[in-house]
């Protein structure tokens, strides 16, 4: 009969059958991997994670830029999550990544009645859920903790980029509540940047481009402020895109103007060639930059090229 014995008692009798075990702690420390972060304060001072959360840990609502996709942002969040749970049980997780249309299926999940293969299916999770958000999810249905399903529907803020904000006009009554009543079309500091990225030159559709954009932060933003005005006391962590994030220019600013009485903080990841400005209020996360998408400006072309040539079935309502 086999006997199995656990990893580390395996690795203990190869040591010992072939060269001593070295207990040896002069060694090199290993170079930093895409997993590794560093903490900062607004004002630069080095922080560790829990002196991160104990410095957070009065606030309303606490927003968590990510560049999607990064491995060692992805792992602070859900370590930050865990710490602010610790000191706080009474924490709910918010997340860019599930749309307003959806939450019945999020609550389902949570509550064990349906699966996360159907979870994902029913709920058009994004491509990296599994690698990127399963954790955040699990630890809040381990927890018993709500999650809110924050986003507008895509299909719902694609229509707004191409016809502008009054296409929420001719939407159905029970889809209209799935995107925030008001937009903030405004100009303020996030429209000034955004059109700044944009700089294509057709002023029509950047503002319709805008509008989608803040129907994204207005939408997270009022589903915060809503679930708060309904659960008093809870804390927020919210996750979403660094753009969304960053100095409090797209989410933060759009809570504010819902309630200007939230206490809400911005957690932001940075690196040695994207930082913030030096009066941002952000606490930064130190990362390794992800690799560059594309090197050639024919080949991005080129695929740009093929992914707006895809039959997405868009049918906006007339």
């Amino acid at each position: 009969m086999k006997k199995w014995f656990p990893l580390g008692l395996v690795s203990l009798l190869i040591g010992c059958a072939g060269q001593p075990v070295s207990t040896a702690t002069s060694a090199s420390p290993l170079a930093p991997t895409m997993y590794d972060y560093s903490i900062t304060s607004p004002q630069g001072t080095p922080l560790n994670l829990v002196e991160l959360s104990l410095a957070i840990k009065d606030a309303d609502i606490i927003l968590v830029g990510e560049w999607h996709g990064h491995p060692g942002v992805h792992l602070m969040q859900a370590q930050l999550f865990a710490q602010l749970y610790s000191q706080n049980p009474n924490i709910t997780l918010s997340m860019e990544q599930f749309t307003r249309d959806h939450q019945p299926v999020l609550n389902q999940y949570l509550v064990g009645e349906i699966g996360e293969q159907t979870l994902i299916k029913n709920a058009k999770a994004w491509p990296n859920y599994i690698s990127d958000y399963r954790p955040l999810v699990e630890f809040a249905k381990q927890h018993d903790l709500d999650v809110i399903a924050a986003n507008a529907p895509q299909f719902i803020v694609r229509c707004i980029g191409q016809n502008g904000a009054d296409y929420l006009d001719r939407l159905p009554q029970h889809e209209r509540r799935w995107v925030a009543e008001q937009l903030t079309l405004t100009p303020d500091a996030y429209q000034t940047q955004f059109n700044t990225l944009m700089h294509h030159g057709d002023e029509a559709k950047t503002q319709h481009q805008f509008a989608a954009q803040t129907a994204w932060d207005d939408t997270m933003a009022e589903s915060m402020v809503n679930y708060l005005a309904q659960h008093p006391g809870k804390q927020i962590i919210h996750v979403a895109g660094r753009f969304h994030v960053a100095e409090g220019l797209g989410t933060a600013s759009r809570i504010k103007a819902r309630n200007p009485g939230l206490d809400v903080v911005m957690v932001t990841p940075v690196t040695e060639t994207s930082r913030l400005s030096a009066q941002a209020p952000d606490y930064r996360v130190n990362v390794m930059p992800l690799p560059e998408d594309y090197v050639n400006k024919d080949n991005m072309m080129a695929a740009m090229k093929g992914l707006h040539g895809r039959n997405y079935d868009l049918k906006c309502h007339k």
